[in-house]
């Protein structure tokens, strides 16, 4: 397992590392230069709010799936008609109660309308989610890794035509949206082709079986449960700023305002969410190799502490380097837009450095989550890890609700990154008290002096008379020279499980 683990993880950052800072520094980071930090702010609120409820697009049916086909492979054609049924039924009800919930809270018929669309666009993603969870549930992960850079792929190539196609048209945030449902759509359209030919179906015969889509349900439901809690927490921040924070067409603080703090929190969110979906990647290899190694009664420890400590030493490196450099990468990816004040300006990156510091700070435990959460859900512990979410949504909400007034985007920065350091601690200590695993004093205390050593170098390279963006290469380069020095990633360990098994 361990070995399967290493190939195809390396062969999913590969092709993640080769797609991503594309997207994340070529097309998103200019969408948002272009259309300006209010309209992508309005944008960004709109979209957390439309990712609140699409649990209820998937019910915890893709992570149940996952774990079930992994651990019984002949069941994908038995099954995979009744969930699509059951999935499309379910994105009705998604739809439904998102338009109650946005009249309920008080938007306004242009907020409904990107909703709905931003809406499809969700159903497209959880779509694509549950088929790859088939291609991950059967070990196809070199397929899978191929699917989960397809859309990316897509949207570069539509987005770059619109942004300097010399088209007659004026790009707005619409655009980007409806570029996103046309790389959605196809990326849906080729991975439904591609499990149909594994399932050995010739085409789409849906089947509605009410018993077994309850049986679905009733099983799915812990996850449904956990999925829409870490949900809550994790994306109700521009939500709340949006709603508690004046409108900017009337606001005395302009750059005060609900849809500017928001496109400020979403300028830094979205690189942490960009790079928390490298992360994320180990955990959908993780469930499955968790799963079967737990069905077979086999030792999951030797595969955690790998995978935890490749992701904690790389989370280390890119969260404190994005901290040592925050002014300066915000500075470099959103420079000085003709629409706006330089007053406005240096509120703007001042802010922005301080939001993207906090939140990049949180890729630390969410990295840790994705080990030690994966690994309990693989191991059915739902009651566990719902008791600890609903325990940080409730603490997140509470800390927004404080701090955003008097705070603004920091604040909430603040209380995500707060909650998110409390829950995965409350995992690693669930983990090692069911599974009793051995306290590595040793390898605790190496991970302290990495990162003790992380921060003097970050502090050091700070000082060199280079260019910021030399100082910030030999900050990364030496920190992770040191983690193979103190061997807390050894290639050679590696290299031996790759050869040998």
């Amino acid at each position: 397992m361990l070995k399967k683990f290493l190939k195809n993880i390396a062969l999913v950052l590969f092709l993640n590392l080769l797609i991503k800072p594309f997207w994340i520094l070529g097309i998103d980071r200019t969408v948002q230069n272009v259309v300006g930090v209010a309209d992508y702010g309005f944008y960004y609120s709109i979209f957390s709010f439309s990712f609140l409820l699409n649990i209820l697009l998937d019910f915890g049916i893709t992570n149940f799936n996952n774990k079930n086909i992994a651990q019984n492979n002949h069941l994908l054609r038995k099954h995979l008609s009744s969930i699509i049924v059951l999935k499309l039924l379910l994105a009705f009800i998604y739809l439904f109660i998102s338009l109650i919930c946005a009249f309920l809270i008080g938007y306004d018929s242009t907020q409904v309308l990107l909703l709905v669309i931003l809406a499809f666009n969700q159903f497209l993603i959880s779509f694509v989610l549950y088929l790859r969870s088939n291609l991950s549930g059967l070990h196809l992960f070199k397929v899978d890794s191929f699917i989960s850079v397809l859309d990316r792929s897509i949207m570069i190539i539509i987005c770059a035509i619109l942004l300097w196609g010399n088209l007659p048209i004026q790009f707005s945030i619409r655009w980007y949206v409806f570029a996103q449902t046309i790389a959605y759509f196809l990326t849906a359209v080729i991975t439904l082709i591609i499990v149909f030919k594994k399932a050995k179906s010739k085409f789409l015969k849906l089947n509605w079986n009410l018993p077994f889509s309850l049986m679905i349900i009733k099983k799915s439901f812990p996850f449904a449960i956990l999925v829409l809690l870490m949900t809550f927490y994790n994306r109700i921040d521009t939500v709340m700023m949006e709603r508690m924070l004046p409108d900017a067409s009337v606001s005395e603080d302009y750059m005060h305002s609900g849809e500017v703090q928001s496109g400020i929190y979403a300028s830094a969110y979205r690189l942490l969410d960009a790079t928390n979906m490298i992360a994320y990647l180990f955990s959908v290899l993780l469930l499955p190799l968790f799963a079967k190694m737990l069905k077979f009664k086999e030792s999951v420890e030797s595969l955690v502490k790998l995978s935890f400590s490749l992701l904690f030493t790389g989370a280390v490196i890119v969260s404190f380097t994005s901290y040592f450099y925050s002014e300066d990468i915000m500075r470099l990816l959103y420079p000085y837009n003709l629409s706006e004040t330089m007053e406005h300006y240096t509120i703007r990156i001042a802010e922005s450095s301080t939001v993207f510091g906090l939140l990049m700070g949180c890729f630390i435990p969410i990295s840790t989550t994705y080990v030690f959460g994966t690994l309990l859900t693989a191991n059915g512990n739902l009651k566990e890890l719902n008791i600890m979410a609903a325990s940080g949504m409730t603490i997140n909400i509470l800390l927004n609700l404080f701090l955003i007034p008097y705070f603004y985007s920091t604040g909430s920065a603040l209380a995500s990154f707060s909650t998110q350091v409390l829950t995965s601690l409350v995992q690693v200590i669930i983990v090692q008290k069911i599974f009793k695993f051995k306290v590595n004093y040793q390898f605790l205390t190496t991970i302290l002096i990495f990162i003790v050593c992380v921060l003097i170098i970050g502090y050091l390279s700070k000082g060199l008379d280079y260019s910021w963006i030399v100082n910030m290469g030999i900050m990364i380069v030496g920190s992770s020279i040191i983690s193979i020095l103190l061997r807390i990633i050894s290639f050679k360990d590696m290299f031996n499980i790759i050869k040998f098994g």
